[in-house]
C-alpha cells in the first residue's frame, strides 16, 4: 500500500459564507456522506501562507517572537505570511515575507514540506522553504504596525529549538514542523535532495 495523501471531493447540496473577513472567511457547507446522509460543517476559507526555515552559516535559524491574541501567547516563529494574490508564486511570497520580517535575504532555497495546518476546521495550506546562505538585505527596512511593531528578531541554534519543541515550550506550527523536518532530512537523504524551491504545489497552483 502506497502511503500517500489523494485529492477528494464529496458532494456538497448547499453552501453559505456567514462571514466575511479581511483575509478569510467562515463557510458552511452541507456535505453528502458514504452512507447518503447530509452532515454540516463549518470551516474557515484560507488564502494559503508560507513559511521560511532561514539557516545561517553557524547553524542558527532566524526566528521571531510575535503576539498572537486567539491563543494569548507571544510565540517564537519562523518567518511567514499570507499568499495574498491568488496564484501568487510561493517563492516570490517567501523571499518577501524574509526581507519584511527579518530583512535578510538567501541564495539557496528548497522546499522542506507541505503542510495542512488544520484540515478539520480550515482550508490553509502552507508551504515551508528552507533558506541558506543568508546576507543582509539592502534598502529600508520594511514598515511594520499592530502586533509587529512588538516583534522580537534572534538567531537560535537549531538544537535549541528542537528541545524547546519537545520540551513543550514552543508550540508554533511552522516552527515546529520546519524545525523537525529539517533534522529528519538531515538524517535521510540529506539537504540536497530536498524538492527545489518551484516545486509542483497542487494545493495552490501557481505560475512559474
Amino acid at each position: 500500500m502506497t502511503i500517500k495523501d489523494i485529492p477528494e471531493e464529496w458532494e456538497v447540496r448547499a453552501t453559505v459564507t456567514p462571514f466575511v473577513g479581511n483575509k478569510t472567511s467562515v463557510r458552511t457547507d452541507d456535505v453528502v456522506m458514504p452512507d447518503g446522509s447530509v452532515a454540516r460543517r463549518d470551516y474557515q476559507v484560507h488564502p494559503g501562507s508560507v513559511a521560511v526555515l532561514a539557516l545561517d552559516d553557524q547553524d542558527r535559524a532566524v526566528v521571531l517572537r510575535q503576539y498572537r491574541h486567539p491563543v494569548r501567547h507571544k510565540l517564537w516563529e519562523i518567518p511567514a505570511g499570507l499568499l495574498d494574490v491568488p496564484g501568487e508564486n510561493p517563492l516570490h511570497a517567501a523571499q518577501r515575507e524574509l526581507y519584511e520580517e527579518a530583512h535578510v535575504k538567501a541564495e539557496d532555497w528548497r522546499v522542506l514540506t507541505d503542510v495542512y495546518t488544520t484540515p478539520g476546521g480550515c482550508s490553509e495550506a502552507v508551504r515551508i522553504f528552507l533558506a541558506r546562505d543568508l546576507s543582509e538585505a539592502e534598502g529600508e527596512r520594511f514598515e511594520v504596525e499592530d502586533e509587529e511593531a512588538d516583534m522580537e528578531l534572534a538567531r537560535v541554534p537549531v538544537g535549541d529549538l528542537v528541545r524547546g519543541v519537545l520540551a513543550g515550550e514552543l508550540h508554533n506550527n511552522c516552527l515546529v514542523v520546519g524545525v523537525l523536518s529539517l533534522v529528519a532530512a538531515r538524517g535521510g537523504d540529506g539537504l540536497d535532495a530536498l524538492r527545489p524551491a518551484e516545486a509542483p504545489w497542487p494545493a495552490r497552483p501557481f505560475e512559474s
